[in-house]
């Protein structure tokens, strides 16, 4: 399977909620911009070479760039993509507060279109999440677990669907998603919210005979049609990334639970618990762009059962940038669990191009005898970071990655996976 897409687009097929994720912004030491190098530096240079530099300005902490993409899922994809980041405030201490926002279109008919935003006050005493999509979307689907196969019944086969024949499936899909955090301690944060998932228009016109969607739903008691995913949200999270874009240094983890609720409209009821542990080893002190980041992300089924394309998988962590060299929902089950470890190294000194190398493992169980963990299923490759924006430390990031199967492609994104 060969693809070319810009890896945050996966929501095109899947969910795109919360890209933005809170972090400590506060800093031992000034950077330096203008001994940094971004595009807009570039665009100066080739479009005023004459004017004067301006080393008093400080640099904006707005970036808007293309969204483009192509892959066999969504066909070619164009729009338009806008990223901000800017304190709150007059306290040195509060953290960075961020939006994003895009539009696009492909030539299957999909259209997407997102809001998200992670707003700190002042101080850092509130802090407020969410997202907003609406979409008309196509979600690629190779079907249940992590490609193991079984000695069950043919209608087992074609759920766990080993040999990963993909399928894809067309619907309507809106989400809006709020929580609200209040920090207790230095970088401790607890919160509560909510979110709501509704697909509606599912269809599968190209598939003849049964397929690991309509198995899922006919044995869990989901209609093919539409669902409803809607619950509360219960998190805490302790951070001390110094920057959220990229992180030289520090610490992330989140853990909470998510309860869909009939009484708020959800098709059926759910408990998950959701797990994000992220942390950054700078390499130099002269250099601290030499980075090892280390990632693990999981989630896991307590009760209930959850909508089809809902289930935890690749490319399902709340950012959509998890398992470069697959598309979204390779792999996926009620049990779900992430690690990936990255190097980021500085190409050129004054920062506008550096690199990555990465390797990526996951692991799901099938509800068919095959347990989390028993399997695992890896990926792996590297790429170039271009300097987007030296204020926000905003990269345009190009990676090359290879998977199972024959999957492999190239990610286009804006910041970091993680």
């Amino acid at each position: 399977m060969m693809l070319l897409c810009i890896k945050v687009s996966h929501a095109q097929v899947g969910t795109e909620v919360d890209t933005l994720k809170t972090d400590i912004t506060k800093r031992s030491e000034v950077e330096n911009f203008n001994q940094q190098y971004d595009i807009a530096d570039l665009f100066k240079a080739i479009f005023k070479p004459n004017k004067q530099k301006d080393t008093t300005r400080k640099p904006s902490g707005i970036t808007i760039i293309p969204n483009i993409a192509s892959n066999p899922s969504i066909g070619s994809q164009i729009g338009i993509k806008a990223v901000a980041g800017r304190k709150l405030g007059d306290d040195p201490n509060t953290l960075l507060s961020v939006a994003a926002t895009s539009a696009s279109i492909t030539t299957k008919g999909i259209i997407y279109f997102y809001l998200n935003h992670n707003v700190y006050t002042p101080g850092n005493k509130w802090n407020f999440q969410g997202s907003l999509v609406a979409a008309k979307t196509v979600t690629p689907d190779f079907g249940l677990g992590i490609a193991q196969p079984t000695n069950g019944s043919t209608d087992d086969q074609v759920l766990i669907n080993a040999g990963r024949q993909g399928r894809t499936l067309n619907s309507i899909f809106f989400n809006f998603r709020e929580k609200v955090y209040k920090e207790v301690q230095e970088g401790l944060f607890v919160g509560a919210g909510v979110s709501f998932d509704v697909r509606k228009n599912i269809s599968d016109s190209r598939s003849v005979g049964a397929t690991p969607y309509t198995i899922y739903n006919q044995r869990y008691g989901f209609s093919g049609r539409q669902y409803s995913a809607n619950g509360l949200l219960f998190n805490v999270q302790y951070t001390t990334r110094d920057n959220q874009n990229r992180a030289y240094h520090g610490i992330y983890i989140d853990g909470g639970f998510r309860v869909n609720q009939a009484w708020m409209g959800s098709t059926k009821n759910a408990v998950q618990f959701n797990t994000d542990v992220r942390k950054y080893f700078s390499l130099s002190k002269s250099r601290p762009e030499h980075v090892l980041a280390v990632w693990n992300w999981a989630s896991y089924l307590i009760s209930g059962a959850v909508p089809y394309l809902e289930l935890p998988g690749t490319a399902k962590d709340p950012s959509s940038r998890s398992g470069r060299g697959y598309v979204v929902g390779y792999f996926k089950g009620t049990q779900f669990n992430y690690s990936e470890v990255e190097y980021r190294f500085p190409i050129t000194r004054n920062k506008f191009i550096s690199g990555a190398t990465f390797f990526s493992m996951q692991t799901a169980n099938d509800g068919l005898g095959t347990k989390l963990f028993q399997k695992w299923q890896p990926a792996g490759g590297g790429g170039l970071r271009i300097l987007f924006n030296k204020a926000t430390r905003t990269n345009l990031c190009l990676d090359y990655a290879w998977g199972k199967y024959g999957s492999r492609g190239f990610f286009l994104g804006i910041n970091e996976a993680f």
